[in-house]
């Protein structure tokens, strides 16, 4: 069956002067344009391309693969904001549109935003929509606390970071637990807090206990490493300047230092950090 807004693959029928016939399984062919031809394909064989409605709802077909497809989320720029509403650059030829009553708050030229791709129920043109909620999973969560999942931060707020699980749910990022720098609309990991009795779940960053600082170790010692070995940072530092540095907390800081020192990795003096040669 034929999928508009995906990739499909189907069979060359015929090749003519204009362009390419596919065959879709149903009552008329779509042709691809000549030049868009894999090279070496010929008739009977089987290709992949991207099927859409043109602006007079006509199937078309391309072998240019948009960054993301129809039911997915993408992290995607404005390139213009129009009354219509605003156009995302998705690697196309065309940009996809974004209508006004579609956005959560009114986009900007030249910002990114995590957007879903879906059909219009009318037009069954594509667009994309930054509504989020209403796209995710209808099925209460499952997670269990301190479980590992996917994140996409989506939008900042007063309380902290709005955030994709698992492209299912959504949770919330609070900010006075967030030690590193976050980017909207960049994929990164995280865990699970709590799932709460009404359901709203609180996430973290980094795991809690030896683990944690395990992992904000191993990143402390990359940018020591980046810095020539030698940073004029220590435990005794501003709040500000270690986070600058290295992206957490001064109080997560001083239990990861104090680990490595522990393991001699490390030399701490009033001067600053060297790793041990």
């Amino acid at each position: 069956m034929l999928k508009i807004g995906k990739i499909n693959k189907l069979k060359i029928r015929g090749i003519e002067p204009h362009g390419v016939n596919l065959d879709t399984g149903e009552s008329r062919d779509i042709l691809l344009p000549l030049k868009e031809l894999p090279v070496r394909c010929g008739e009977g064989d089987e290709i992949e391309v991207f099927v859409y409605l043109d602006k007079n709802n006509q199937l078309q077909a391309t072998a240019q693969k948009p960054y993301a497809t129809v039911g997915e989320f993408a992290t995607l720029q404005v390139v213009s904001v129009t009354s219509a509403g605003a156009f995302l650059h998705w690697g196309m030829g065309n940009d996809l549109l974004v209508p006004k009553g579609e956005q959560q708050h009114p986009m900007v030229q030249g910002e990114s935003y995590v957007v879903f791709i879906f059909l219009s129920g009318k037009t069954k043109r594509i667009i994309a929509s930054s509504k989020l909620d209403k796209f995710l999973s209808s099925k209460a969560p499952a997670y269990k606390e301190g479980e590992e999942v996917e994140l996409i931060p989506f939008e900042q707020t007063d309380l902290g970071y709005r955030a994709l699980i698992n492209r299912d749910h959504v949770g919330m990022v609070y900010k006075n637990e967030v030690f590193q720098k976050i980017k909207i609309g960049r994929q990164l990991k995280g865990y699970i807090k709590k799932v709460r009795e009404d359901l709203k779940i609180d996430l973290i960053l980094q795991q809690s206990g030896y683990r944690e600082v395990d992992d904000i170790s191993q990143t402390i010692l990359g940018i020591i490493k980046e810095h020539g070995g030698n940073v004029a940072v220590t435990d005794k530092s501003p709040p500000d300047d270690i986070y600058t540095l290295f992206g957490v907390s001064k109080k997560v800081f001083k239990k990861a230092i104090g680990a490595l020192y522990k393991k001699r990795v490390i030399t701490i003096s009033p001067y600053g950090i060297s790793l041990v040669v």
